[in-house]
């Protein structure tokens, strides 16, 4: 009901000048609970809360669970002394029409009880986020059973609840009348909270499967993320990537869509190295003493050399013994064969390679880029940079003591190919006039091997 000015001044009681201080004496009064409840009170917790040892209480003062539910004292203070100070009873008793002053009543003491609500909604949503910072801090399983997505649940619930609330509260009914159309609300509810309903279920999957953690590390192509996960909330995962940006990926997607998880590979304590080296398939031959000698006297391969000169001594001696006629299929040690073995041994050796798990050098399938040798170990410390640093020895090395099998690795022609095939010479230009050095006796252009050049050329 809406009543215009001119109607309600006429039947203002005599008495509006009390009525008026009154409702300023309110309005101090309630000020004054509100500076000694949320200022006094909560300056007066902090201070003793930052002499306990615990941490829990900490918590809830940074949160500032005590600040907001503070803000309910005033709003009481109104509730309660709005009757008296608009002297409801005495209107009623001296026979005047306390109609205007019922709705100021009515109107302030509503807005008043929803305040309360709201305040108190508020704090319960703080309460629920110190819960989680305490369960983290107390807890060892905070990482693999976080509770936020939960909290965040309730505090939802608990929103929704105040929201009714306030409304049949300003409504002047009771909130089962506005229930009693959830029912038929049902449809539009499913739709509207669809992606919080899939979140939850989402979270209780990842919470009882253990699928994810905080500080797990992930990889989810489809958001194209790669990082560790710094928080798991109801409805999304912030994953931290590695260039340091932050992604934030529906929780519902870890249970819809495919990820890995690292976490396996930091636990376990090895890191796997899968890598190959390809090499020139026209380097490989079979070795001769010579070479035999001089591989023997590596320490990786003294012992494998040794047994291998005895078996294909044996194994030819009794070739030997067959048809004078007939050529035999003698065995020969090959040097592609003997570099897979060195390259077996050299792995099993390292102090970096994971000893109790595998440790395996072998030969893949040949190919147009050569025979690949690839390298399957595991690294012992699973740090990125260590792992590259361990990664980048091996392959330097390896690549580096080939010659000495009579290999070449395999590549595809770069453009001083060309020009060597071309008869250019590998380099052109001053570096080159300066770095090789001309006879005097050859033709213009040709250059010729000199045993001491002298330093001008």
């Amino acid at each position: 009901m809406i009543f215009q000015l001119s109607e309600i001044l006429p039947e203002l009681p005599d008495n509006w000048t009390q009525i008026a201080i009154s409702l300023v004496a309110l309005a101090a009064a309630a000020w004054i609970a509100d500076w000694i409840a949320s200022r006094f009170l909560h300056r007066l917790l902090a201070r003793v809360t930052r002499r306990t040892r615990s941490t829990w209480d900490d918590r809830i003062v940074e949160h500032k669970v005590i600040h907001r539910l503070a803000q309910v004292v005033p709003a009481l203070v109104i509730f309660v002394g709005i009757g008296p100070a608009l002297g409801i009873a005495d209107a009623v008793a001296g026979g005047a029409n306390p109609e205007p002053l019922l709705l100021a009543w009515t109107f302030v003491r509503r807005v008043a009880a929803a305040w309360i609500a709201v305040a108190v909604v508020r704090a319960l949503a703080a309460f629920l986020d110190a819960v989680n910072d305490i369960y983290k801090e107390a807890s060892p399983l905070s990482k693999s059973r976080p509770i936020k997505g939960y909290l965040q649940v309730v505090a939802l619930i608990a929103y929704l609840a105040a929201g009714v609330v306030v409304i049949s509260i300003l409504a002047g009914l009771s909130p089962v009348v506005f229930l009693s159309g959830v029912g038929a609300l049902a449809a539009v509810l499913m739709l509207v909270f669809r992606d919080t309903i899939l979140s939850l279920v989402a979270s209780v999957q990842i919470a009882s499967n253990d699928m994810i953690r905080i500080g797990d590390w992930v990889s989810v192509p489809q958001a194209s993320t790669d990082g560790d996960v710094i928080d798991i909330a109801l409805h999304t995962v912030k994953i931290q990537n590695w260039d340091k940006t932050i992604s934030t990926i529906p929780t519902h997607k870890f249970i819809s869509e495919s990820f890995k998880n690292w976490r396996g590979m930091s636990e376990s304590g090895g890191r796997r190295i899968k890598r190959s080296l390809r090499l020139d398939m026209n380097t490989v031959r079979f070795l001769d003493e010579a070479q035999i000698e001089e591989l023997s006297r590596r320490e990786l391969l003294h012992d494998h050399m040794h047994d291998m000169r005895e078996r294909v001594e044996r194994y030819n001696a009794a070739k030997a013994e067959g048809n004078p006629g007939v050529i035999p299929e003698i065995r020969r040690l090959t040097n592609l064969g003997t570099f897979r073995v060195y390259v077996q041994k050299y792995l099993e050796a390292h102090p970096k390679t994971h000893k109790e798990m595998t440790v395996l050098a072998r030969q893949l399938a040949p190919g147009p880029q050569g025979v690949p040798i690839e390298v399957y170990c595991f690294s012992n410390d699973t740090a990125w940079a260590n792992y590259e640093g361990f990664q980048a020895d091996i392959f330097d090395h390896l690549i580096a003591v080939l010659p000495e099998f009579g290999l070449r690795p395999f590549q595809s022609p770069a453009g001083t190919d060309f020009t060597k095939a071309m008869g250019g010479g590998a380099v052109s230009g001053p570096a080159q006039k300066a770095a090789t050095p001309v006879s005097e006796t050859s033709p213009v252009g040709s250059a010729t091997r000199v045993s001491n050049p002298s330093p001008e050329g």
